[in-house]
């Protein structure tokens, strides 16, 4: 392993916790969208993560499970991808009086719950955190070797 590598993995995780963030926080402010430039209600985003890969030829995650003895470190953590949760049912609500209602009077409102967004941006929080700990720390570390070189 590298002299800045932890830097770098420290580093990813702070870039893919504070991405994430940003949808969290996207996902909150259309919690009332009803219609979109598609037509439809505003739809929950999901973020994915999985681990960066610097060469083709490193292990991935399950080989490193099977061979415990192998002196790979990893390189840290990507965004895969962005998608929007299609499992969860929009928020249908009686108002026959908005603009985007049915025929019934209802309205549907985007599959965002206000409770689990913020419980998942308290988690990126944490995680961006502890990524900000592990950076200081390698930091403090990296200090440490260079003056003892120095001594």
């Amino acid at each position: 392993m590298g002299l800045f590598q932890p830097f770098d993995i420290a580093a990813s995780g702070m870039t893919a916790q504070r991405f994430r963030m940003d949808i969290i926080a996207e996902n909150i402010a259309n919690v009332s969208t009803t219609r979109t430039e598609n037509g439809g209600p505003y739809r929950r985003k999901i973020v994915t993560f999985q681990e960066k890969q610097l060469n083709a030829g490193l292990p991935n995650f399950r080989n490193v499970l099977k061979d415990t003895t192998n002196k790979y470190y990893g390189n840290g953590v990507k965004v895969s991808k962005v998608s929007e949760d299609m499992e969860t049912d929009f928020i249908m609500t009686y108002d026959p009086s908005h603009p985007d209602a049915d025929e019934n009077g209802y309205v549907r409102y985007p599959n965002v719950n206000t409770v689990t967004e913020m419980t998942n941006l308290i988690d990126a929080s944490r995680s961006y955190e502890a990524n900000v700990t592990a950076f200081q720390a390698i930091k403090s570390m990296a200090t440490s070797g260079i003056s003892v070189g120095q001594g």
